[in-house]
Order: structure tokens, then sequence, then C-alpha cells
């Protein structure tokens, strides 16, 4: 099993570029199954998730071209053919997007089974609001030997209010509602930029989608959609992970190939807690700090508020900050996991419940550590990045679930990082996550 071995003290300096959106890519290769056509998404990142919905889309009997390299992150999916629409445990068990594709599969081929998603352990993300939202458009769902079945003969339009903000639910019943008959009204929606991600390409290949991005998004559905080609914003959680360690080593870092309008509540709060950030035009940040941050409270909210994808981080750089930061986690339950990994390598954090408080500056020791979930993976490379000595992070595959090649990306802009075990390949069978 691969591991990250990494010695802290140098400051990052230079110019990185960020990938694909994981969480856009995601249900825009799910939407490919609503279409015969073929449809074409590019600025794919090269990332396991990616790898684990081809092999997902293949077992349904979809044609998938995954290519990097000189294929530019580009991948072509072709549903022409539905034979099997099955989302087996045995290829989603790794992956919590697996219920994008029940939406989609209902409303082209009339049934879905889907397992009932896998992924990171940070929290109960119940799938319930999928199910109310897809009954109330006529289909029958009946579950059982932990799978969802989902029949109907054709989706109706309907009015739905969601009990919670929920982004793959607003994706998933988006996707559902556009070959629905008549109209849907779905309110208390997601706001993400994935979200309009996705309505983008949808509206591209022939949907009548109004209001993404806000509270209320309406929906008139269509008899068919047709093939399209369109391309993924850059994963603002990525750049917003390398603003972050560009301000824990007090380095001088660009962040390029971003869109920094996705971006306000991380940089709101970078400049809070002392750093200077400058965006440089359309696609890029600028991050510097050469003096003691700051201890500066966060709150996890919807977006466009602060993201729970980044509070892991964030509570790497509070580690180093002078004063006491409090991080509140309002979206998922169980994602602090990393803070006892931290406190192993010297930080002081004390949890009541949904709320850390922590106490800075600490003077961080190298140690070896346990990846728990993707973002908390990310915690502990940015702790190991000023840690004194050479931290050794064990399961890093949970980081490669959604940064692509991040050890040398982090390696050419200054960080004495590599890797022990085979540089990552997608085509690899992906380790269980045990």
């Amino acid at each position: 099993m691969d591991k990250f071995v990494i010695r802290g003290g140098n400051p990052l300096v230079g110019t990185v570029r960020v990938s694909g959106a994981k969480n856009s890519a995601l249900p825009c290769m799910a939407a490919a199954i609503l279409t015969e056509d073929e449809v074409t998404l590019e600025n794919i990142p090269q990332v396991r998730d990616i790898e684990t919905e081809r092999r997902l889309l293949e077992s349904m009997g979809a044609k998938v071209q995954l290519g990097y390299g000189r294929a530019q992150h580009r991948t072509t999916i072709s549903c022409s053919t539905l034979s099997d629409p099955v989302a087996k445990y045995e290829i989603v068990k790794t992956m919590r997007a697996s219920s994008l594709v029940l939406g989609p599969l209902v409303a082209r081929a009339g049934m879905a089974r889907v397992a009932i998603p896998g992924g990171c352990a940070i929290g109960g993300r119940p799938i319930d609001l999928h199910i109310k939202g897809l009954e109330k458009m006529g289909a029958t769902i009946t579950q059982e030997h932990g799978y969802l079945e989902a029949r109907a003969d054709r989706l109706r339009g309907a009015h739905m209010v969601f009990d919670k903000i929920t982004v793959t639910g607003t994706e998933d019943l988006l996707m559902a509602a556009v070959l629905a008959e008549g109209e849907t009204v779905m309110e208390n929606c997601a706001r993400e930029p994935e979200v309009c991600d996705l309505s983008a390409l949808l509206t591209l290949m022939g949907a009548k989608i109004d209001g993404a991005g806000t509270s209320t998004i309406r929906v008139q559905g269509v008899p068919r959609l047709h093939g399209a080609r369109y391309r993924i914003n850059p994963d603002r959680i990525e750049a917003g992970t390398f603003l972050v360690a560009g301000a824990i080593t007090r380095g001088d870092l660009i962040v390029a190939n971003c869109n920094p309008n996705h971006l306000g509540a991380v940089i709101a709060k970078l400049e809070e807690a002392g750093a200077r950030v400058d965006i440089l035009g359309a696609d890029s940040v600028r991050v510097r700090a050469d003096g003691q941050l700051r201890a500066a409270d966060i709150s996890t909210e919807e977006y466009p508020g602060f993201p729970t994808d980044m509070q892991a981080q964030y509570m790497a750089l509070t580690t180093q900050a002078d004063g006491v930061s409090v991080v509140k986690e309002n979206i998922f339950e169980n994602r602090f996991m990393h803070v006892q990994e931290l406190v192993r390598m010297g930080a002081n954090i004390k949890v009541d419940g949904g709320t850390a408080t922590v106490r800075g500056p600490a003077k961080l020791s190298a140690a070896a550590v346990m990846c728990s979930d993707l973002r908390a993976s990310a915690s502990l490379v940015l702790a190991a990045l000023v840690a004194d000595g050479e931290s050794i992070l064990d399961r890093v595959y949970h980081m490669d679930r959604g940064y692509e090649r991040i050890e040398e990306k982090l390696r050419g802009v200054g960080a004495q990082i590599r890797r022990m075990g085979n540089v990552f390949n997608p085509r690899e069978s992906e380790s269980a996550a045990d």
C-alpha cells in the first residue's frame, strides 16, 4: 500500500496548476446515460473516483474512452446501449457518488438497481432525499440486500422542496427531471458550482433548465437529449488546498488554472488569518504569508459559505496561527477524524461535538500518521509540510481518489515529498476501503 514520505520546512514557491473538478466530472459522466449519442468531457482529472465511474458505466454496457496526456484529460462516453442498468456494489463500494446514476437510469431506461453508496467514512449522507424526489416523480422504489431498485414507465414533473440542502440529491433529481414529462420545480437546491457545471452540460445536450446556481431550479422536460462536448471547471477544493499550502509554509505560491470566483470564502479566511491573497486575472490566485498567521474561526456551510471539503485543510493551518481558532463542522457529523493524527504531530486541539478548538502556534513534529478519508489526507500533507523531520503518511489511496498526482505538483514548487510504492495508475485495481 502506497505511502507519502514528507520532510517539512520548505516554503512553497512557484506556480502549481489545478486539475478539473472531480465533483463536477462525476455527475457529468453520469449525465451521459441520458442520451444514446456520444458525450465528450474535457479537463477530466486523473483520480481513482473517475476510474471507478468509468468501470461503473462500462459494466452497464456503455463504451468509455478515458485518456490522459496527449488526450488532454478527455473522456468520450457512448451509452447507446444500456444492457445492465445496475450499479454493482463491488464497483461502487469506495465511491459516494454512485447514487448519481439512480436518476438518469430511471429517466432513460425506466429501471435502476443501485448499491447503497460507499466512499469516505465522514458521516451519513442519506439517500432518502433522492428517493423522496423520485417517488414524487412517479417512480416505485424498493430496497433489499443493500440495493435500491427504482422503476417508472416515464417520470412525471413534480414540485419538490428538499428537507435539507443536498448537492448529489439536487444533481440526481435534476438529471431525472430533464427527461420527465412536464415541469419539475425543485426548491432549497444546492447552489454549488458543480451543480452549475452539470446544468451547463445538460443544457448543451438539449435540456431546458432555469435557475441552476440558485435555490430554485425549474426544468421543462424534453423527450430526448443529444450528445455534446463540455469542459469541466477547475477543482475549487484542490485550488483551496494549494492556497492553504502556500500560506501554511510561508511561501509565495501562484495557483493557476483555477476559478477565483469559486474561492471567495476560502480567500476571505486566509486574508483574515494574515495571508496576502491577490487575484491575478480570471484564472490565477497568488498567496503569500511571510509573517505570523493569526487565529480565525470558521463555520462550514453550504456554498457560497466555507466548504466542508476545506475544513480539515484549514484546521491544519490554524495549528500554525497565533491564538485560539474555533472550527465548527455543520455538514457532516464525523469529519474530525484527522484531529487525532494532528494531535499526534503536536497540535493542540480539543473537540466537543461538532466544534474543534485549536490553540496555536504549535510546533509540529514528524510522525507516522494514518489517512482516514480524502480531505483528512490533505490536512495531514499540509501539516507534514511544516513539521520538524520526516513524516510518513499511510493509506494515501484516499488522496488518490480526489487529487491528481499531488506529490508531483507539490514537489514542483519546492516540497520534499515522495511516494513509497508505485506511482498511482488509475487503470490499476482499486484498493478496498478497509
